[in-house]
């Protein structure tokens, strides 16, 4: 029986376990990337653990997140990535180089290699054959000190594409459709595996789109073959001697297949306030829309963009429209510049952003109260745009260009037709925005500066033999860290403060939560599905951990949150009997009793003594999990064990 791609790479870099689904199995990691929003917290853990130098064949630090700098904050934090990369043998991409996973994808991902990163979107890389996974801050702190990374065997799900795409219709549309038939839910513990004769269709940029959402599927990662498609988007950034050719064996298992004709794929839009809410553009045509906004990670590559200024080419966006655009990467402005896109798109009344996330999460650009936007982006959860009542659609390029002019949803395949983009064989290459690290014989005198809004982290303690709490909060399903722990202009630059951020955690779903968990003093949460979906970023683990938080109740978690639950050490719980969630209220005391021997059996007894009932709940985590707990997550069981 033959391999698929992900078990070839899997294999080649597997330290324990075995391919079996379902297993935990550790693998060695050859590279890392952070970025600003969640670096910040990872470099302070990494610091934490005493290693001088960090391990991997390479590691990357980004700004790219919160670039707007309205105080001393940013720029303390941006100081503090910048002297530590440069002290421990990091390379740092400075604030307006690009998004980490697009530059990531320019210059540094290679087929066959793996990688994680502080982000959920890592697995952008894939698009180019690496085997890339979003973690949260502490496992690539451990990564980078030479450290394993954990995960369950993943059972593979083979996503069979056929035919090519008509003219104005995209990859993204590719990835809406797949949102469509598997859910947000629907990736959970696989990884989906891209085949069949449409792939080579698709471009590298095409595919990191395709990979990049799959985060939104909550699949653990994303891949595509690397072929001769790979070949040429390597040669083009000057890395031809960097390809590697890699695919399914042809007799390879999977344990799901999906099939997509590329031909039948129509424009589709993600509307409020879930990715997987799909619906073709045209059942929306003719509404009307207020804002545009053009790139992030997900659609910002030089063929996005190029295709957006032909279509604007000539033209004046709608003047009830405003249009914004964020390419992905210097490179890409650069090469906007040179051939004359970018006054096409400028004398169409864009207004060209920094090349960073920007508006993706709530950096600037928020909609006006009520308003209808359209967004290039991967996320469109409720709040996430700055303006809590915004209806965010996410679309391909094509479709919100063309929107822009008309100022309603438009189907852009009629106006698409007549184009023909044509991609250079050469890329600009300058890597003069990526700061080298010192050497090692002169990395002693470096000084690793920190600003007075970079507070320690906080730490839990070693998990008593029972805890009885009351419920601070219940919520229901898909929770996502954006529920738990916002982002936007206001709040990313206390990413390194988390008492400051604490003011902040929940607010979404209940304005009083702060101030009710901290007058407790010690809770429990509890909650539905898919608990802790979105962004792999750890202070939805690390805030209510702040705040008092000691054990998590739900029916399902999503897989980084759940991790960084661990890694912090609360306790991530599972409902044995999940109606059990509908006997439990918000304010109710529930005893913990024989955490010890719970933590090595599997199962919790937990009894509400507000009710006077009992329910059992488990912990579903391999060995190595639960002795992070028994200490009080991964710096705990480090320091007892050094």
């Amino acid at each position: 029986m033959g391999l698929t791609l992900s078990e070839k790479i899997i294999k080649a870099h597997l330290v324990e376990g075995s391919l079996e689904a379902g297993g935990e199995i550790g693998l060695r990691i050859d590279q890392t990337l952070t970025q600003d929003s969640t670096g910040t917290m990872a470099y302070l853990q990494y610091e934490a653990l005493g290693i001088p130098r960090v391990k991997t064949e390479l590691s990357v630090a980004y700004i790219d997140h919160n670039i707007l700098q309205t105080g001393f904050e940013n720029a303390d934090d941006h100081e503090y990535i910048r002297t530590v990369a440069k002290k421990y043998g990091i390379r740092f991409s400075r604030p307006g180089n690009g998004i980490c996973h697009h530059v990531h994808l320019e210059r540094f991902a290679r087929p066959g290699k793996t990688l994680i990163g502080s982000d959920s979107h890592t697995p952008t890389a894939g698009g180019i054959g690496s085997l890339a996974f979003g973690a949260g801050g502490l496992d690539v702190a451990v990564a980078m000190g030479g450290g394993t990374y954990y995960i369950t065997a993943p059972k593979v799900t083979e996503v069979r594409l056929h035919g090519s795409l008509g003219k104005g219709v995209a990859a993204k549309d590719i990835i809406l459709e797949l949102l469509k038939i598997l859910s947000v839910k629907g990736g959970v513990g696989r990884i989906i595996e891209y085949t069949g004769d449409g792939v080579a269709s698709l471009t590298v940029p095409e595919r990191a789109t395709i990979t990049n959402m799959g985060a939104e599927l909550g699949a653990t990662t994303s891949i595509f073959p690397s072929d001769e498609n790979t070949r040429l988007f390597l040669a083009a950034e000057g890395r031809e001697q960097d390809y590697v050719p890699l695919s399914a064996d042809p007799d390879a298992v999977y344990d799901k297949t999906v099939e997509i004709d590329l031909s039948s794929l129509v424009p589709l839009a993600a509307c409020p306030h879930m990715p997987d809410i799909v619906k073709p553009v045209g059942e929306l045509a003719g509404q009307k829309l207020e804002q545009v906004c053009i790139g992030s990670c997900t659609n910002s590559s030089l063929h996005d963009m190029l295709t957006v200024a032909a279509i604007l080419k000539g033209k004046t966006v709608h003047d009830g429209v405003s249009l914004t655009i964020s390419p992905g990467s210097r490179q890409v402005l650069t090469m906007l510049s040179q051939c004359g896109a970018l006054d096409d798109i400028l004398s169409a009344g864009a207004r060209v952003l920094e090349c960073a996330c920007g508006p993706c999460i709530g950096m600037g650009q928020s909609p006006a109260s009520g308003a209808v936007s359209l967004r290039t982006f991967n996320r469109n959860f409720e709040g996430r745009s700055g303006t809590a009542d915004a209806k965010v659609y996410l679309v391909s390029p094509e479709t919100a260009a063309v929107s822009a002019l008309t100022g309603v949803f438009t189907d852009p395949r009629e106006v698409c037709a007549e184009l023909d983009i044509i991609v250079p064989e050469r890329f600009y290459i300058n890597d003069n925005m990526v700061d080298m690290p010192a050497g090692i014989d002169e990395a002693a005198d470096v000084n690793v500066r920190r600003g007075p809004n970079i507070k320690p982290f906080p730490l839990c303690e070693e998990l008593p033999e029972s805890i009885s709490y009351p419920v601070s909060l219940k919520v229901g399903d898909n929770i996502t860290t954006d529920h738990i722990m916002p982002a936007g202009a206001k709040i990313l630059p206390y990413r390194s403060n988390i008492p400051y951020m604490s003011n902040f955690c929940f607010m979404q779903c209940d304005a009083d939560f702060h101030t009710r968990a901290a007058g407790l003093g010690r809770s429990i949460i509890v909650g539905g599905e898919n608990y802790g979906q979105g962004s792999s970023r750890e202070h939805a683990a690390l805030v209510p951990l702040y705040l008092g938080v000691r054990a998590v109740i739900v029916k399902s978690f999503a897989r980084i949150h759940r991790d960084n639950l661990v890694n912090t050490g609360i306790l991530p719980l599972l409902f044995t009997n999940p109606t059990d969630y509908d006997r439990i209220a918000e304010g109710d005391v529930l005893e913990l009793t024989d955490l010890h021997n719970a933590v090595e059996q599997e199962t919790v007894k937990v009894f509400n003594k507000t009710k006077n009932e009992s329910y059992t709940a488990k912990l579903d985590l391999s060995e190595r999990q639960r002795r992070l707990l028994r200490y009080g997550g991964v710096l705990g069981y480090t320091k007892h064990n050094a």
